[in-house]
């Protein structure tokens, strides 16, 4: 997968303006966009996606324009294929997990029945392990159950690629760093091309193939992260090795 993003929006504020201006390529699997909250991470990522529009710039995927301003090029967001995953999830509170995973199919929207039927619906009932919560509602769920919920709807139209915002944010510790681990071999096992946000170096150490550094909305240049930072240690020595390699980046 080979992004090439350039990307410009600015708002206005009673108080106070932010003007997002930044550029990135990169053809890693596992991209991070990594940064501070305010920084213009999540909105970068809605305009990957098509959910905001910029002001500006381009978005290429294998150098296909998804956006293009200047060619007045702006493909809906199911035309761009991109599976979108919410900080919060997004889940339907009056549907089921079953429900709301078969919502990700597009014939879900004429024929409800049908898509709870979908082989690819129980597929991922049973490759998240959901079997025994599949009609429960998402107030009674956990909240990785949550999560694993928007993950399997995402997944079930076969995305060009996945896309989440700070999946990790509202889990505590224990959580975040099981569901950390269980992401990375999901992604390992399908080899989806992934974008993720998150303001957390671990994260970084453990998911990423490469980081972008986004702050006061402009983009460092992407960081291909050595081999010892991604995989074959633990995760604190992961993220040392990461810590390592951004203050040597810093220094060049």
């Amino acid at each position: 997968m080979i992004w090439d993003v350039a990307l410009r929006k600015r708002f206005e504020g009673r108080k106070h303006s932010f003007e997002l201006d930044l550029r990135f390529q990169s053809n890693a699997r596992r991209l991070v966009l990594f940064g501070p909250s305010g920084a213009g991470k999540s909105m970068t990522l809605k305009m990957i996606a098509g959910l905001e529009t910029p002001d500006g710039g381009h978005v290429r995927m294998n150098g296909v324009d998804m956006f293009d301003r200047d060619r007045r090029v702006d493909l809906s967001p199911q035309r761009r294929g991109l599976a979108y995953v919410f900080q919060d999830y997004a889940l339907f509170p009056h549907l089921t997990v079953i429900q709301n995973i078969a919502f990700g199919l597009h014939l879900g929207l004429l024929n409800p029945g049908r898509s709870l039927r979908h082989e690819a619906v129980r597929r991922w009932i049973q490759a998240f392990h959901l079997e025994s919560v599949a009609n429960q509602y998402p107030e009674q769920l956990s909240g990785g159950q949550r999560q694993r919920t928007a993950l399997a709807r995402a997944l079930v139209a076969e995305p060009r690629a996945l896309l989440l915002d700070e999946p990790f944010a509202a889990l505590d510790r224990p959580l975040r760093k099981r569901l950390r681990d269980e992401l990375a071999r999901l992604q390992a096992q399908l080899d989806i091309p992934m974008i993720l946000i998150s303001h957390d170096e671990e994260d970084v150490a453990v998911l990423a193939d490469e980081m972008v550094r986004i702050e006061h909305g402009q983009a460092g240049q992407a960081s291909l992260l050595p081999a010892r930072a991604r995989g074959g240690r633990s995760e604190p020595e992961a993220v040392q090795s990461t810590r390592e390699f951004d203050w040597i980046n810093s220094t060049l």
